[in-house]
């Protein structure tokens, strides 16, 4: 809305919430398209998602979510859409007004996020691919893969008891995950065509001390932008690989974001300044 009417409103929740660049691509991206909308930061954790949309009045158009509310979020909606669904987690929730009445629909952004980094860096597609993590990013992570050909990706995980919900989803996606352990990475990112992880970036480097090797010209989207350069990402690009930083998967998930809230498509280049500032890079 511009003018004298009331502002929309949105925001990004999670916990801990205050390192979240979310605020600072979304308020961009309304300066780019000149229009009066708010959002802001709450820190909500676990069990607090359905008392705080129920708080919500009409000037709200949409949520974004962070760990550890995105499963929390999909039994609260109305409406989940497919792909928040074949992943089990949304990471965004649009307020709609349906007949006077109040409608939440779920969506996942994240599996377009990454998708569009690595079509930025010139991959469109892959044969073998390596996810290191179980959790919600990762259940993503296997989602964009499978789009780029990777129907039996390798998912290093320190326990398959927590990987429940990728398992559950790899089953709707018709997916086949090769589970393995933290040890057998280094052997295997010297085969693997594309590689995500979603893990710390201390364990991150844990993995990076013990790789000697990559697919030459193997892409690597390391999913943490704190530190911008990882210990993991930073060996992976001196072993000839190429490294997609995680703000890259950050811009685009949060230009799609922009496009369901506010029906107009996201000014990327505004946004990717706005981050570039903050992150100093």
């Amino acid at each position: 809305m511009t003018g004298s009417a009331a502002p929309r409103r949105a925001g990004v929740l999670g916990h801990p919430i205050g390192h979240s660049l979310s605020p600072t691509l979304h308020r961009a991206a309304y300066a780019a398209l000149g229009i009066d909308w708010e959002y802001d930061a709450y820190d909500v954790d676990s069990g607090g998602l359905g008392a705080f949309i129920e708080g919500l009045d009409g000037s709200w158009a949409g949520l974004s979510l962070t760990m550890p509310l995105k499963v929390e979020a999909v039994p609260l909606m109305d409406f989940v859409e497919p792909m928040a669904k074949l992943v089990g987690g949304c990471n965004t929730v649009l307020l709609q007004n349906v007949g006077g009445a109040r409608h939440l629909v779920g969506a996942n952004t994240d599996v377009w996020g990454i998708q569009a980094a690595f079509r930025e860096a010139g991959v469109t597609a892959a044969s073998s691919g390596l996810i290191l993590g179980g959790g919600a990013t990762a259940t993503s992570a296997m989602a964009a893969l499978g789009s780029l050909g990777v129907t039996a990706p390798y998912v290093a995980v320190r326990s398959r008891g927590r990987a429940g919900g990728l398992l559950r989803a790899a089953t709707r996606m018709g997916v086949a995950p090769r589970f393995v352990t933290f040890e057998e990475v280094p052997a295997l990112a010297a085969h693997v065509d594309v590689a995500v992880s979603t893990v710390p970036a201390a364990a991150g480097a844990e993995i990076a001390s013990t790789l000697v090797s990559v697919s030459e010209g193997a892409a690597l989207l390391d999913a943490v932008y704190e530190p911008l350069v990882t210990p993991l990402g930073a060996r992976w690009a001196a072993l000839g690989g190429v490294r997609i930083g995680g703000e890259r998967m950050l811009l685009h998930q949060a230009g799609e974001q922009i496009r369901l809230m506010t029906g107009r498509e996201a000014p990327l280049a505004a946004m990717d300044d706005a981050m570039t500032r903050v992150l100093h890079i």
